[in-house]
């Protein structure tokens, strides 16, 4: 190899080294701002992907619901705390209603049931179906949209459809299977309410905080799914409640909630609103691969082809937008 090639090939390698350097944890408070937007938007890729596995976990020793109201009860009280703490004015008259109706949207019915979802179909499979909630917002718009949507919004849902469908074929016979033909409804809808929840939230972003709002509405949603367990009989004791259980619940608090909160928040107030967004992108395959290998589910063709159909498909459509984007809603992607 000629001299000058050697020099180029390490100094590529070189260069290559140094943005790997980024993720690294243990230099991070070294590097720059965008360094540090960068290994946040990293946490962020990574541990909501990994949340779907640690539900699956969770309602396996405990009702899905249940587990989905007590978590959200301690992440809401803990963001409450914080803006409390920080002497944030509380929500007053009408600034209530869309913080209650996001509570129902967001919370009861988008994270509650794709939690509850899980506990009959693979987590990868969760997770994927999750990620397609932008194909959604295309489809809500053919019938609301007063101008023509974008051609590339209008072959990215193609692709995105026809991605589920490949990822489907497979399971056709699995749909007489009463258990996962549920958890595909509870998932469908919990895609729907997220769709309705995000137009919701570009609606009435100027009338409330949204972030101490995020708080309130866990609170709200998570003490009416704790009630409503308990009053339907759908709920254990407290006290019969599983280690491994509690464990699955702190983790989805800390690492699903907060931890992943603050970086994604931090991801996107010092990155390009794009790129801070192809976390979405990521936590499909992080949820498919934790789940092979925790659960040892199933990592087909099918599901890695039409998975990356179907993302590519979502990834069109939110370039389509890309020029008109909507106000930011904090999300707790995953469930």
């Amino acid at each position: 190899m000629p001299r000058y090639d050697i020099y180029k090939t390490l100094a590529n390698t070189t260069a290559n080294i140094k943005q790997l350097q980024a993720f690294n944890p243990f230099s991070i408070h070294k590097k720059g701002t965008r360094s540090k937007a960068i290994f946040a938007l990293a946490v962020v890729s990574v541990l909501w992907g990994t949340t779907w596995i640690a539900s699956k976990e969770g309602v396996s020793h405990m009702p899905a619901l249940q587990l989905a109201g007590i978590r959200q009860i301690i992440a809401g009280v803990l963001y409450v705390g914080f803006f409390i703490y920080r002497k944030a004015p509380w929500p007053k008259g009408k600034e209530w209603i869309p913080i209650i109706v996001l509570s129902f949207l967001n919370f009861i019915l988008s994270n509650g049931l794709s939690t509850w979802g899980v506990q009959y179909i693979s987590a990868g499979l969760g997770s994927i179906m999750g990620a397609i909630f932008p194909l959604w917002l295309v489809v809500i718009g053919l019938f609301t949209a007063k101008s023509k949507l974008p051609r590339n919004a209008l072959i990215g849902l193609l692709l995105g459809f026809g991605g589920v469908c490949v990822i489907f074929f497979p399971h056709l016979k699995d749909f007489l299977i009463p258990d996962f033909r549920f958890g595909i409804i509870l998932s469908l809808i919990a895609t729907w309410t997220w769709a309705f929840a995000s137009l919701y939230t570009k609606q009435q972003a100027n009338k409330f905080n949204p972030y101490f709002g995020l708080g309130l509405q866990m609170v709200i949603a998570g003490i009416t799914l704790v009630i409503t367990t308990e009053a339907t009989g759908l709920s254990i004791p407290i006290a019969s409640i599983p280690w491994k259980a509690w464990a699955a619940i702190g983790y989805l608090v800390l690492f699903g909630s907060v931890i992943t909160f603050i970086a994604y928040l931090y991801a996107l107030q010092n990155l390009p609103t794009e790129q801070a967004s192809i976390y979405a992108y990521i936590n499909p395959i992080v949820a498919v691969l934790c789940g092979w290998l925790f659960f040892g589910e199933v990592v087909s063709t099918f599901i890695i082809i039409g998975g990356l159909v179907a993302l590519l498909g979502v990834f069109m459509v939110n370039r389509a937008f890309k020029t008109t984007p909507p106000p930011e809603q904090p999300q707790t992607e995953g469930v």
